[in-house]
């Protein structure tokens, strides 16, 4: 039985369900990452005992999974995408928009799918729009490899977001810095084709890279997705 399917204990003494301890759990995610939370630390955000949040969640892994389906819920898109491109380009810029609100969010993307309502929604909403252009299978495969592109890059645009805080140095002030090593590496020649990269390449910031990214991605998707012929002896 999984902690959707659980009944929730009555509310007394104090009032307190689940909606309120993943609220909690939340907030202390959002200030501190998720080595901020445990059923502790949530109970006494909640002025609750510890014991009385196991009546309600049996694990902390319970407790992710709730936390990753209310910010699901900021995920799923306000109304049914106009087509299949649209719907995977509003999944990949919701989810990253979530996870810079929410950057623990970022440790918890991937694997095995998220099974609460609202992850089960956007899930719905995803394959929805894409339902009947080709067989399931590659309809799975297109989800599967815009979802890698998109959890990739941002779980690398979080990870640039908290070395900035650790060592204090933008992304500029870290390339300033390390300039005068990377530049006597490129003057051995031992590495043309990364020097034509540092010299001639355009520096994007993080959307622009994510976007022109996504696109390229959809692009490959499009030619993959290609309507199924009609059965022998349908009207076309």
């Amino acid at each position: 039985m999984t902690v959707w399917d659980r009944p929730e204990p009555p509310i007394r003494p104090l009032p307190l369900d689940r909606e309120r301890i993943v609220a909690a759990a939340v907030a202390l995610a959002d200030e501190g990452g998720l080595e901020a939370v445990s059923l502790r630390k949530v109970a006494a955000r909640l002025d609750a005992g510890p014991m009385r949040l196991y009546r309600y969640i049996s694990t902390k892994e319970e407790l992710f999974d709730l936390m990753v389906d209310e910010v699901q819920a900021e995920i799923l898109p306000a109304e049914q995408p106009g087509d299949w491109r649209e719907a995977l380009c509003v999944l990949a810029h919701r989810t990253r928009q979530a996870a810079l609100r929410h950057e623990w969010l970022a440790d918890l993307l991937g694997g095995r799918p998220a099974l609460g309502p609202n992850g089960l929604a956007v899930t719905e909403a995803t394959l929805a729009a894409l339902d009947g252009l080709t067989d399931v299978d590659t309809v799975m495969r297109a989800v599967e490899t815009v979802s890698a592109y998109f959890i990739g890059a941002i779980r690398r645009e979080i990870a640039n977001l908290r070395a900035e805080r650790a060592t204090g140095l933008s992304k500029h002030d870290w390339q300033r810095a390390h300039g005068p090593h990377v530049t006597n590496m490129l003057a051995t020649g031992r590495f043309p084709a990364l020097a034509k990269a540092v010299h001639d390449g355009t520096d994007v910031d993080a959307e622009t890279s994510f976007a022109t990214g996504l696109d390229w991605v959809l692009d490959a998707v499009a030619a993959r997705l290609v309507r199924r012929p009609p059965a022998t002896g349908a009207p076309r």
